[in-house]
């Protein structure tokens, strides 16, 4: 879509811009031929440094914009996203070029790998699997029965991603209308797993509404865990079962999330960080530790408040 075209379809007003946009991204990451959209304060900071070409945000934020960057001038900028995202979204199938299958790789006759695939050396894919248009998949990789793996999606070297789970599904986003109607973000990124990675069953880990979640090399995700949109798991984490990760939320490298333990979207953790079981992270941390509880509080405070609460009601 030209720009101009954007303005008029969001309502934004007229504009003469006939520069071709080729797809969306954040403030920070969004490069000439990109549009981006400012619907939190918190990134208005992001605002004086992009390099999109247009930037979809209220009129009072506009002077913040760098000089060559169109204001597209919204009162709700995060529906107009929401609208706009459905233009962008790839369909389901769109390549013809047939897949590439490596040397040694034996895909059983069950599975369905879409045109466009790329699939490496010594991989095993087996009965149900399916791959989505464009995905990457390295060598010595393993998948396991009914794994789907949407498109787009990358996966390294030596990756193993156990039955039934999914790479790729989208992120839970939606924008909201004022006589409360849900109104679908479309997610149009994608999931890539580093080298050395291992996916229990029945994981899920949602594709990034931009750019990717990423699980770094050599992280072990257990079984049932949910890992948000635009998550990052840094290098040799691992997340134990029904542990999970609401959006864009980052743990540093060797963090261990114990069972059902969870993060809020948004956060950080600092690298080494172990949290016990049940732990519920509200704020980032920034030292490494071990923590438990909600509140979350440093593992040994937590003991010695159950110790003392055991003693108030033995008396």
């Amino acid at each position: 879509m030209i720009l101009s075209e954007i303005a008029l379809f969001l309502g934004c007003g007229e504009i003469s811009d006939t520069t071709k946009i080729h797809g969306m991204n954040t403030l920070r990451d969004a490069v000439e031929g990109e549009i981006s959209f400012l619907s939190d304060s918190k990134y208005e900071k992001e605002l004086s440094d992009t390099k999109a070409s247009a930037v979809i945000l209220p009129a009072a934020k506009a002077h913040l914009l760098p000089s060559g960057v169109i204001a597209l001038i919204s009162d709700e900028p995060y529906m107009s996203v929401a609208l706009l995202s459905k233009q962008f979204s790839k369909p389901i199938q769109s390549s013809t070029v047939e897949p590439i299958i490596g040397e040694g790789s034996k895909v059983y006759p069950t599975a369905h790998i879409e045109n466009g695939v790329k699939i490496g050396k010594n991989c095993t894919i087996m009965s149900g699997v399916y791959v989505g248009a464009e995905a990457v998949i390295g060598d010595d990789v393993v998948l396991y029965p009914n794994v789907t793996i949407y498109r787009d999606c990358v996966i390294g070297n030596r990756v193993m991603v156990h039955a039934g789970s999914v790479i790729g599904s989208d992120g839970f986003g939606y924008a909201h209308t004022k006589t409360g109607e849900h109104v679908k973000l479309y997610q149009n990124g994608n999931v890539v797993l580093e080298d050395d990675v291992e996916i229990g069953a029945n994981t899920t880990i949602d594709c990034a509404v931009f750019g990717s979640t990423l699980i770094k090399r050599g992280s072990k995700i257990d079984n049932l865990v949910q890992i948000g949109h635009n998550c990052v798991v840094g290098e040799f984490s691992i997340m134990v079962s029904q542990s999970g990760l609401a959006g864009s939320t980052t743990l540093g490298r060797n963090v261990v999330m114990g069972g059902q333990s969870a993060a809020a979207g948004h956060l950080s953790i600092a690298p080494f960080t172990t949290l016990a079981a049940r732990s519920g992270v509200t704020k980032s941390i920034i030292q490494k530790g071990v923590y438990s509880g909600f509140p979350l509080m440093e593992h040994k405070l937590w003991l010695k408040m159950q110790a003392k609460l055991a003693k108030i009601l033995e008396s």
